[in-house]
Parts: structure tokens; C-alpha cells; sequence
């Protein structure tokens, strides 16, 4: 990617302020797949910060890097050596392989001027399908090939891909009888933030002739060799809890049908343990590691340029750390969302003890500066953090979808932040942005 490219896409972060949301044109598509014409208009009420108006711009050769970055951790989580030293630390259910690779795993970056560097993996990676929605929402306003690229964005083509992405979950359990049937399953769900994408998954999976209940886990039962929501019996649980091994109390029904092979889930328990666990980055940037496996030297390179320096944060270089705290961010391994997540910059010594004496292990990440969007509210110019998520199934990124926020998490609680679609190409000049 040439210098100029790059200075043209920051140029399109910094100064391209126009709205691209076409928001009339989303409440259509929500309407029709809904069947309610209120519920747009609940969105916007219940969650007025969920969308944002404008776009984020990235570079086609960032987001190739993002590719390479992905399929290089695939490449390695695959290995025998890694498993072994993933299961050393991970409970005894990870081990259990039904075949499913999962769905919707999210990929987090952050973007630097010499590329994307990954700040996290998540499972339960929300909003692809909102995501999706929102890209085809959009209309031209700035004169630049990233513009014009996410104009032929074919929605159907990608609600396609995520209902095939299920059924292949379905074909990798050895199941060949057709799916029948989808619970989407969290804790709370009418509560949880992201509720109204299970309402359109749930539509999704009707249209496509599979029959779909939103639940929590203490809604199911397991007898008679299947797991049951009320009297329906569930072939798939499309899994969005943060009970990510299934221990607590309610979940016990689900443990036990995931267990004995009488319902596929995903993603499931191995999947977060194998990628998404924190604690796993400290294989993938130690490069002695590495080399012992054998990974081929372009992967070990891509890894170290891409993932920021994480440590396991033990009693043995506590010290080590609190000296370098300014330059680090401290996060619990099998944490989520920004959760008991600190900037070292910003931790007191009453949280470093609580950290070092707690029962969950920490990793210390170098810090990565979030990515930067100036967008336009009410007319005055405000600069927002970004992230990029990419949404990928079986290693291949499928959607890239950015978060715009201030602040220190990612809440999607920020006004004129939340969701943002993400316009990839080189750009070119543009007379006017505003």
C-alpha cells in the first residue's frame, strides 16, 4: 500500500463527515423483515446510540492484513502443541470435540499507521446481522472509490452465507437430517443490549424454514436423547451467553445435551477456549514458543507485527509490570466486554492488589491507541475512538464492522457513536466531505 493511499484513507477518517445512513431505507428493510412497524422506531428509542450515521474508511490492503492476521492464528490453534498447552489451563469440557468451528467469532482491532493489530477474539461476537442491515443502508455523499465500493453491497448474498455458515456447523456434528430447528440462547435475553439482533436472527432462520425460540439456559430441559425449549425440541443452539463453559446452575441442561451429542451448539465451549481465551495470546506473541511448534517463520512474523505483546501476569513479574504499567492494559483471560478491563495509567493500587489476589488469571497487554473518526454532531466536530471488528467464519472474514465510542470501553452508549458501516478501498480525492 503506497503512502498516499494511507494519507488518503486517514484524510477520509479525519475530515469525510457526511451521513451515509440512509435511516428511512433501514426501517423499511426492518419493517419488512420483522413484521412490525414499531420496531424501528422502539430501536431508535431504546437504543438511540446502537448506530451511527457515519462510516469508518479502511484501507484495502489493511484489510487483507487483517485476513493474514486471522489465518495465521487459525493456522496455529490448529496445531496438536498449541491444544496441548491451551488445555492445560481450560476446563475438562473443552476438550470435548463434537466438529463445529463456530459461528460469527469476532476478531478485534485496532489500527495503527503501519497496520491493524489485534486487541481481542471473541465467540459471542454481537452484531453481525445488525451490521449487515446497516451496510445496505447506506447512500453515497462523499466522491470516493470507498463509497461507491459499499454501494454494491449485496445484502441477500451475505443473509445467504450466515444461514449456511449453520447449516455447515450442522454438517460438521455428522448430522444429516435436515435442520429443523434454532434456539438462540442467552441469559436475560429480553434484557440484554443486542435483543433486538435475535429478533431479526430469529426471523432469518424463520424465513429459511427453520423453526426459532429466544430463551435463557434454565428455559431448557434435556430427555429422551434431546435438549427441549418447553415442548419443541432444539436441533442447534446458536450460543450467546458469557457463560462460555456452561458452569453456572442455570446452564446445566445445556452442558448436559452439549455433552452426550444431543444438540449441536455453537460457538461452543472448545471454540472460546481454543481462540478466545485472553491468556492464549501469550502463546501467540511468544516467539521461543512458536518456534519450538515449528510454525513456519511468515507466520510467527505476522503474529508478532500483529498482536500486541501479551504476558500472563504472575507474582514472578508483578513488579515487572507495575513499573511498565503506563504502557500496558491489564485484562482478566476469560473476560468480555470491557469488563474489570484496566489501562495501567489509569489502576490504583487498591485494584492492582485485588488483581494480583483475585481468583481469575490476568494478562498484560501492550497498549494499542484505538483507531480515530471525527464525526459531525449538531454541526460541531467531535473525535471519536474506533475499533474494527471482523466477523469470520472458518478462518475467512465475512463482514468488517467498526464501533465508534469514547471513553474506555466499546459500550455502544456514546452519542453519535455505536456501530458504524465500513467502507473498504483506496479512496480518491473528493472535492467536498461536509
Amino acid at each position: 500500500m503506497s503512502i498516499e493511499t494511507q494519507h488518503e484513507i486517514e484524510r477520509l477518517n479525519a475530515d469525510c463527515t457526511c451521513i451515509t445512513l440512509d435511516r428511512e431505507q433501514l426501517c423499511r428493510a426492518f419493517e419488512q423483515v420483522v413484521g412490525d412497524p414499531a420496531f424501528c422506531h422502539d430501536l431508535a428509542v431504546t437504543h438511540p446510540f446502537l448506530l451511527s450515521a457515519q462510516p469508518m474508511f479502511l484501507s484495502a490492503a489493511h484489510a487483507e492484513r487483517m485476513q493474514e492476521i486471522i489465518s495465521s492464528i487459525e493456522a496455529v490453534a490448529s496445531r496438536p502443541s498449541y491444544q496441548s498447552a491451551v488445555f492445560e489451563h481450560a476446563p475438562e469440557i473443552a476438550r470435548f470435540q463434537p466438529g463445529p468451528v463456530g459461528v460469527f467469532m469476532g476478531y478485534d482491532f485496532h489500527l495503527e499507521r503501519d497496520g491493524p493489530r489485534l486487541i481481542e477474539i471473541n465467540t459471542n461476537a454481537g452484531g453481525a446481522l445488525i451490521n449487515a442491515y446497516l451496510l445496505q443502508a447506506q447512500r453515497a455523499c462523499c466522491r470516493d472509490m470507498a463509497v461507491g465500493a459499499a454501494m454494491h453491497f449485496n445484502l441477500s448474498a451475505l443473509l445467504t452465507k450466515f444461514m449456511s455458515n449453520f447449516e455447515m456447523e450442522w454438517q460438521r456434528q455428522g448430522r444429516a437430517a435436515p435442520l429443523r430447528s434454532i434456539a438462540i440462547i442467552d441469559q436475560s435475553p429480553g434484557q440484554q443490549y443486542l435483543y433486538p439482533e435475535f429478533v431479526l436472527f430469529q426471523r432469518l432462520f424463520e424465513a429459511h424454514g427453520i423453526a426459532a425460540v429466544i430463551a435463557a439456559p434454565e428455559d431448557l430441559s434435556h430427555c429422551d436423547n434431546a435438549l427441549w425449549c418447553g415442548e419443541k425440541r432444539i436441533d442447534l443452539v446458536y450460543n450467546r451467553l458469557t457463560d462460555f463453559y456452561f458452569e453456572q446452575p442455570e446452564s446445566k441442561m445445556l452442558r448436559a445435551a452439549y455433552l452426550a451429542g444431543d444438540v449441536l451448539v455453537t460457538p461452543s465451549p472448545r471454540v472460546h477456549a481454543l481462540v478466545a481465551n485472553k491468556q492464549n495470546l501469550t502463546l501467540l506473541t511468544d516467539e521461543n514458543t512458536l518456534r519450538k511448534w515449528g510454525v513456519a517463520d511468515g507466520v510467527i512474523s505476522t503474529l508478532l507485527r500483529g498482536i500486541p505483546q501479551t504476558v500472563l501476569l504472575t507474582p514472578n513479574n508483578a513488579d515487572a509490570c507495575w513499573t511498565r504499567r503506563n504502557q500496558l492494559f491489564f485484562k482478566p483471560s476469560a473476560g468480555f466486554g470491557g469488563k474489570a478491563a484496566y489501562r495501567g495509567d489509569k489502576i490504583t493500587r487498591k485494584v492492582w492488589s485485588d488483581i494480583l489476589n483475585g481468583p481469575a488469571p490476568y494478562v498484560a497487554q501492550e497498549i494499542v491507541p484505538p483507531s480515530a473518526r471525527t464525526i459531525a454532531i449538531d454541526g460541531a466536530l467531535r473525535t471519536m475512538k474506533a475499533d474494527l471488528r471482523s466477523y469470520t467464519y472458518d478462518g475467512k472474514v465475512e463482514l468488517v464492522a467498526a464501533r465508534l465510542y469514547q471513553g474506555q470501553t466499546t459500550n455502544l452508549r456514546t452519542p453519535g457513536g455505536g456501530f458504524a458501516p465500513v467502507f473498504i478501498g483506496d479512496g480518491a480525492p473528493a472535492k467536498s466531505c461536509r
